[in-house]
């Protein structure tokens, strides 16, 4: 497995890592076995960053995920986050970053993960309540007890990442980067490169939509989050269909699948970015690790911007409540 840092000074993980989120919610029903096959096949395969977080199940993805690593910890490259605030019945309770529950929330993950250390600690999203030095100042205060190796902020804008940054050093910046969530490019990518920060592009095939898999929105389940979600409804599954054909037209004079295409697609846009692809088949997993093999030419690399240029997808990536809380 190919390795990759996480910024300048940061731990070197595996190029691709996998993202657990939807082993437990948002993507339909799954299956644990399955499931933690799938976690296993990773670390197996040398697939060792796992993402996951307290907000996923809501809880039961961290459980999940610290059930199936609690013979391999020493495997794995782990991280979590919090700032979501879920129910105990999954309802959305805002988003909080102050110290007393940095702390809490912290405790409650190290527990359902059955670990001592989480390697990587992300504040999933940003609380304009409190002021991110305060948010950061009480995370490092958790490294210094060694509950917490490394610092990330996630969907926080790029001023936001400077005065964290300032504050305690950040390891890691997770935000959506995909051939059609491009919005990173334009400040977060630029930010964090000065500030020798790492990047984690989640969602890098366009939570799915990219894999050419999804013919009409009544390919989802009806638990399935994305049968609401703004770019697979209506006019903009219309819209956004026909510029996955055109990516799935030069995937196969590749060679590779869709999914492949558009993974190796991140992976060239730099040494220093780390996709989280999710899934939870064992033969997804593989068809993703597959996409470090797809080599990309600078004339390839012209061909997506030309398909799908920063905007080109119709459709925000969230719904309205949803944008309200990233890019903060």
């Amino acid at each position: 497995m190919q390795k990759r840092r996480l910024g300048k000074d940061g731990p070197e993980v595996s190029a691709i890592g996998l993202g657990c989120m939807g082993m437990s919610e948002f993507y339909g029903s799954g299956d644990e076995q399955e499931s933690i096959a799938t976690i296993h096949h990773a670390l197996d395969r040398g697939v060792t960053f796992l993402d996951t977080a307290d907000m996923y199940g809501p809880f039961k993805n961290e459980e999940l995920v610290g059930r199936a690593i609690r013979d391999r910890r020493d495997e794995v490259f782990l991280a979590t986050k919090f700032g979501n605030v879920r129910g105990e019945k999954g309802e959305f309770l805002g988003v909080r970053g102050d110290p007393e529950y940095v702390a809490q929330a912290c405790d409650a993950s190290l527990r359902r993960l059955g670990v001592d250390v989480i390697d990587l600690y992300y504040q999933h999203r940003v609380d304009v309540k409190v002021p991110i030095e305060e948010t950061v100042g009480a995370m490092a205060r958790l490294i210094e007890a060694g509950k917490v190796r490394f610092l990330g902020l996630s969907e926080a804008a790029p001023e936001t990442i400077r005065r964290g940054h300032a504050t305690h050093p950040i390891t890691a910046v997770q935000t959506e980067l995909s051939l059609w969530s491009r919005d990173a490019e334009a400040g977060v990518l630029p930010t964090v490169r000065e500030l020798g920060i790492g990047y984690v592009a989640y969602s890098p095939l366009g939570r799915g939509f990219l894999t050419g898999q999804f013919k009409s929105p009544d390919d989802f389940p009806e638990d399935d989050f994305r049968k609401f979600h703004p770019r697979f409804t209506g006019e903009n599954f219309a819209k956004n269909i026909q510029l996955v054909r055109e990516v799935e037209a030069m995937a196969e004079e590749k060679g590779c699948t869709t999914a492949q295409l558009a993974l190796a697609w991140v992976l060239a846009q730099g040494q220093d970015i780390v996709p989280i692809p999710g899934t939870k088949h064992v033969k997804y997993l593989d068809q993703n690790i597959g996409a470090l093999d797809v080599q990309l030419t600078s004339e390839d690399l012209k061909r997506p911007d030309e398909i799908l240029p920063p905007g080109a997808a119709a459709g925000e990536r969230y719904h309205a409540r949803g944008m309200e809380t990233v890019n903060l």
